[in-house]
């Protein structure tokens, strides 16, 4: 069998997971009345100290709807050039939301306070309007690296003197959160608008949550509505999530761990160029000059193990529930003998 490093989103239910979304009561969510996914909606709104929830299909709805509800045509998005809105979700701000990104290079993902300051424009017709503030936590093509609320703080101050509204992109939050040890209610004092991911490290087969305030999450069951993301009988994918957020949190610290070890052992092999500072649960590592990503993928790929080209010599691993202590072991020992 495969150890498949590819990324967190290839984890499988458990079997008790499965059990609990076959016994999941169920009803029409377009109506509002599926009691399971009214439940985790709840819950996610409660835990983030928010007036509610919205469950959507994936991350990308989540953020597209956010942006969508938050802006209106020729406004613009202010992200990290790294941020997953922006790198990943097929230009949907364009599409969707007729908005303009106005990019900054940060450090790993990160952007400062006063980078955001100088990003935002001044009001002219010639320039669209500055609106909404993007953060990534943690950030993926950053390499898993994330904010401190002491980092993300100031920003938050900024975007309410300058009127702008601050959306997270929190998909892996949870990996972040067992390390700083910091909690859903003051994170969410601090946004507009998060996005959380069920189905990457918390192991729920299908799902992401959107979080907010009343009126936002009104307007937004409507644009999931015209996105295609009105489900029905969906509780018996909420009850997925449900049963990762009761059980699976704490055991994110063991895929950081292991994410950590592995980046370890890439720092003293001869043909690693750089590793990126692992944080969480994402490795991302330069070869040296000569060799190519996809020629070592396929070396890997020989020896059963499963990764991801991340540039044409940066290569990505990203641990998850379903890669054991052993495996990593395994992994380690196969980089030793095709990377020094």
């Amino acid at each position: 069998m495969s150890i498949n490093l590819i990324s967190d989103t290839v984890t499988l239910p458990t079997s008790i997971m499965k059990e609990a979304m076959f016994q999941a009561p169920l009803g029409d969510d377009v109506f509002s009345a599926d009691p399971t996914v009214n439940l985790l909606q709840e819950k996610m709104a409660k835990m983030f100290g928010k007036e509610a929830a919205l469950f959507c299909p994936s991350g990308t709805m989540t953020n597209q709807i956010a942006i969508k509800v938050h802006t209106k045509a020729l406004d613009e998005i202010i992200c990290d050039h790294y941020s997953h809105v922006y790198q990943y979700e097929t230009g949907g701000y364009a599409f969707n939301s007729s908005v303009a990104v106005n990019l900054i290079e940060g450090k790993n993902g990160k952007i400062t306070t006063e980078q955001i300051r100088h990003a935002i424009k001044p009001v002219y017709d010639w320039l669209p309007i500055s609106k909404l503030v993007v953060l990534e936590n943690s950030c993926n093509k950053g390499g898993g690296s994330y904010y401190t609320l002491d980092e993300i703080k100031p920003i938050t101050d900024l975007c309410k003197e300058r009127a702008l509204k601050l959306h997270l992109d929190g998909a892996r939050l949870f990996n972040v959160l067992v390390e700083t040890k910091e909690s859903t209610q003051e994170v969410g004092k601090h946004f507009d608008s998060i996005s959380i991911c069920l189905s990457k490290g918390l192991g729920a087969p299908v799902g992401s949550v959107l979080i907010g305030d009343k009126d936002f999450i009104t307007e937004a069951r409507r644009f999931r509505k015209v996105m295609g993301g009105g489900m029905r009988q969906a509780g018996i994918l909420a009850a997925g999530c449900i049963h990762a957020l009761d059980h699976h949190i704490e055991r994110l610290k063991d895929d950081n761990d292991r994410a950590k070890d592995l980046g370890t052992c890439l720092e003293n092999l001869s043909k690693v160029k750089a590793v990126r500072p692992v944080k969480t649960n994402i490795v991302i590592f330069d070869l040296i000059d000569g060799l190519s990503a996809d020629e070592i993928l396929n070396q890997l790929k020989q020896r059963d193990i499963l990764a991801s080209a991340f540039g044409p010599k940066t290569i990505r691993f990203v641990t998850h529930m379903d890669v054991s202590e052993k495996d990593i072991e395994d992994v380690k020992q196969s980089l030793r003998e095709i990377l020094d």
